[in-house]
């Protein structure tokens, strides 16, 4: 019975070989509910059809020619198709459902022309029996080699969506620049994924100036090679029609992929008019930390696959990343425009004109993305015509270093203003580091910084220096007459105690003193100007000297000579300069007179004022100077100290000080009706536009200053 089923088989199978194509549509017509995406794709339903007239053919080759099940090699068609199914994410399940539900459609058919052909049920059944045990052992060979090829497939796909996502994490966010961060996104998204990237975000994300709410600016598309291109140019602003799907997308925050048919418009997907043969579109808001900050297209054209719900998930994980790196960008460009806008206030734009100094300053932000240091300069006039040059560097970056920076610089000023030395006075700004130490949190970051506080006096021509932990100055002689040799200056950085950075406490500072010739330049900067990842600090201080000793007498001119030689390019620290060119008071404008500790005397120094005064005609200002210096020499006689002297400088201003040997500080007081003294401060301080007190390690100087007339004779520099 065996052979006689084989050969009725073999008779079956050349009896229905032409009506292969007919059953590949009836087994095409039993899969369309199970594998509808097969009628989405004209190409992959006729390579589907090739495939299953394939498989039937193979089939009937089988039952006719007696063909060993294991030489059969499966159909081509068969494994391209389970490619294109594992690319566009049809589950393998329903693959194998088809495959099942078409080997059993093909037996019901190749059964009923077995009944056509005899009424032998005997031979029926036999038949019936050889056909299921043939065409299984068929089935479950290919299905084996399908489902490797599909798996296969499968990973590759997973293989390239790690990578996508891996080359996401790298190439996306590498710096702090909105702009660069999306056009990073659009790069990553077309490379393999997208015929067309666009990315909007909302003006009012790119700046706080009450841009319309659903205004959207294109901040960066990319297209790859013979994509699509879109008509919003990029950089230009637009809004996204109501009802469209980029529209809801941005108010749900939902994705959307969108498969586009033939007829149908594509205006609700990108406005004002989207990029022609497009198919298919994934649309994703980017959102992070709660908030939508715009939107990003990806689009696919042509004989691209459309994309899937894979292509979706993995979209969004792009698009995830690229927010937060575009937020991360948006908020330190806002921290560090807020900052730089902080400091900037915080600092001096321009300095007063002194009669000591011819000063100018620059400051230089950083261009890593470390944000704004504090680093901050000052130019603070100190009574007896003299003024501090001041340079310092806040630990950190941010708000916090610029806040820091601005309480330092106004403590500084204060305890300039009660002429404390040098040394002094970065003793107590070490205690105010040390008390913002204490009353910060710890998540602010350490408080620290550094600090270079020079005093010159343009009487004596010294030079008092103190640091803590900042670099020296730089310190050029004045430029050699012409004619006598060739015109050249040297440049040295003076060897002065550097003491500790401020905030260490219980740690001395020291006070260095030499003298500057008239025309000297001092340059005073913090470390960003000669710390360089291509050049060593002692190289960068060599060229600081040479660039200095070549300018020109110009303070300004020599800020703009060091910026271009130490600085080519944007710096990677904070840079605060201060160039000073000094000057010598005219001996003529400094009188000194040594007072005997006599009541007699202040006779004697009245006299000496009023010739003074008229000496250089200011006679006018006799009357109130001789009564101040009256009073001053009294005090000075009654309870200070030999020597006692007394000195007139005259510059912008009147000064009158005067100088005992005792460290104690006179007060203001205010004197009973029956008390015979105790007015004389207060009559000081009612007469005098300032007055103070400062003192020195030899003693002390109390010191008032007038106001010149409007018509003095010269501008009495």
């Amino acid at each position: 019975m065996a052979t006689d089923a084989d050969a009725f088989l073999r008779g079956l199978a050349r009896e229905v070989t032409p009506r292969v194509p007919a059953w590949a549509d009836t087994l095409l017509d039993g899969m369309r509910s199970d594998l509808p995406e097969l009628w989405k794709d004209d190409d992959l339903l006729s390579l589907v059809r090739e495939e299953t007239a394939a498989h039937i053919t193979v089939c009937l080759d089988l039952l006719g020619r007696e063909f060993d099940v294991t030489r059969i090699v499966t159909p081509p068609a068969a494994t391209e198709v389970a490619r294109r199914l594992a690319r566009e994410g049809v589950p393998i399940s329903r693959l194998l459902r088809a495959y099942r539900l078409s080997h059993v459609c093909l037996l019901q058919l190749i059964q009923a022309e077995a009944v056509r052909l005899t009424d032998d049920w005997e031979l029926v059944n036999a038949a019936g029996v050889r056909l299921i045990v043939t065409g299984f052992e068929y089935v479950d060979r290919s299905s084996e080699e399908v489902v490797a090829t599909y798996q296969e497939e499968r990973d590759r796909k997973l293989r390239r969506r790690l990578m996508l996502t891996d080359e996401a994490s790298r190439r996306i966010g590498t710096t702090l620049d909105t702009a660069r961060t999306a056009d990073e996104l659009a790069d990553v998204g077309t490379d393999d994924f997208a015929d067309l990237v666009t990315v909007d975000l909302f003006e009012s994300v790119l700046r706080d100036d009450g841009a319309p709410a659903q205004a959207l600016c294109r901040i960066a598309q990319r297209s790859a090679q013979g994509g699509p291109e879109s008509d919003v140019a990029t950089g230009r602003t637009h809004t996204c029609p109501p009802g469209s799907a980029a529209a809801g997308v941005l108010a749900t925050g939902q994705p959307v992929l969108h498969q586009v048919t033939a007829s149908e418009a594509l205006a609700s997907l990108d406005s004002p008019r989207p990029p022609g043969g497009v198919h298919s579109a994934l649309l994703l808001a980017l959102r992070a930390r709660d908030e939508t900050l715009g939107l990003v297209q990806f689009f696919r054209h042509g004989t691209a696959a459309p994309f899937d719900e894979e292509d979706l998930l993995l979209a969004q994980e792009i698009a995830a990343r690229a927010a937060v790196s575009i937020d991360n960008a948006r908020r330190y460009t806002n921290e560090r425009v807020t900052a730089l806008t902080l400091q900037r206030s915080l600092l001096p734009r321009r300095t007063a004109p002194q009669c000591a100094v011819e000063a100018a300053v620059r400051y230089l932000p950083s261009g890593s993305r470390t944000g704004v240091g504090g680093d901050w300069y000052d130019v603070i006039p100190l009574s007896g015509a003299r003024v501090a040059l001041v340079v310092g560097d806040v630990v950190g970056r941010g708000l916090h270093a610029a806040a820091t920076m601005g309480r330092l610089r106004t403590a500084v000023r204060a305890f300039a203003d009660i002429d404390l030395m040098p040394d002094e006075l970065l003793t107590h700004l070490d205690d105010v580091v040390i008390r913002l130490q204490r009353e910060e949190a710890r998540e602010d970051g350490e408080t620290s910084a550094t600090c270079l506080y020079a005093v010159y006096d343009p009487v004596s021509r010294l030079c008092s220096v103190a640091s803590a932990g900042h670099v020296p100055p730089a310190v050029a002689t004045p430029w050699q007459k012409p004619g006598t040799r060739p015109a050249s200056r040297t440049v040295d950085f003076p060897q002065i105690p550097i003491g500790p950075p401020l905030g260490l406490g219980g740690f001395p500072f020291e006070t260095a003193q030499f003298e500057l010739p008239e025309g000297s330049l001092l340059a005073l900067f913090t470390d960003g100007l000669i710390q360089s990842r291509t050049r060593d600090v002692d190289a960068a201080r060599t060229l600081l000297g040479e660039t200095i000793a070549k300018a020109p007498e110009s303070p300004d001119e020599v800020c703009d000579r060091l910026f271009a030689a130490l600085l080519p390019d944007r710096p990677a620290d904070d840079v605060a300069l201060l160039v000073a060119r000094t000057r010598a008071l005219d001996p003529d404008h400094v009188a000194t007179l040594d007072v005997p500790s006599d009541p007699a005397a202040v006779s004697g120094a009245r006299r000496f004022t009023d010739d003074t005064l008229n000496a250089w005609g200011l006679g006018e200002l006799s009357f109130t100077t001789e009564l101040m210096v009256s009073e001053l020499v009294t005090n000075a006689i009654r309870y200070g100290r030999s020597p006692i002297r007394l000195r007139l400088i005259l510059q912008s201003t009147l000064t009158c000080e005067v100088f005992d040997a005792s460290s104690t500080a006179p007060h203001m007081r205010r004197a009973r009706s029956s008390d015979e003294g105790g007015r004389g401060l207060l009559l000081i301080a009612q007469l005098a536009e300032r007055w103070g007190t400062r003192h020195s390690r030899e003693g002390k100087v109390i010191w008032a200053e007038q106001a010149l007339p409007d018509e003095r004779p010269g501008s009495r520099d």
